[in-house]
């Protein structure tokens, strides 16, 4: 039996865990510090300790692949970029360190693969659709696909079903 980690990559994103049995979805845990810049501000930062004891409780055999999605890095957004960075380290320090193989994702591939053609493309009308319209309609599937799990950020759940249903 394989288990199938997808990762929301980020402070603000959500872990999901898969196999044949269950399913287990959670908010990344972080930590909020006092920055290591010159201006007094705070810093979300991944919680290594609790990510590591809630992923050892679910995560019970050998059989393992993660699939991450790749972090959004765009200079016009340095400190979101600097924020994912962060987080994408302390996610592959513990994979590694556990000997969890691993691989990168862009948003779009599985979106492609669980979300309606015209959801992507443009509505009727010509106006693009906006991005709490796509996080409704991913929550909506994910619901569909696991009714046990209740959350408002699914793009974990289904990162996760597609490494399983691509069998990664």
């Amino acid at each position: 039996m394989k288990t199938y980690i997808g990762i929301d990559n980020g402070t603000t994103g959500t872990i999901t865990i898969i196999n044949e049995n269950t399913s287990v979805h959670f908010k990344t845990p972080i930590k909020k510090e006092l920055s290591y810049t010159k201006k007094k501000q705070y810093i979300s930062r991944i919680d290594y300790i609790q990510l590591g004891i809630i992923m050892a409780r679910n995560i019970k055999q050998n059989d393992v692949f993660c699939l991450i999605e790749r972090p959004m890095i765009n200079p016009m957004r340095w400190k979101a970029s600097m924020s994912a960075i962060r987080a994408l380290e302390t996610t592959l320090i513990y994979l590694e360190e556990h000997w969890i193989p691993y691989q990168y994702i862009d948003s779009k591939e599985w979106q492609k693969y669980f979300l309606p053609k015209n959801l992507k493309a443009k509505k009727k009308g010509g106006r693009k659709i906006s991005t709490s319209e796509l996080k409704e309609a991913v929550v909506d599937i994910a619901r569909r696909l696991f009714p046990s799990i209740k959350t408002k950020d699914a793009d974990s759940v289904l990162i996760a079903e597609y490494a399983r249903r691509m069998k990664y």
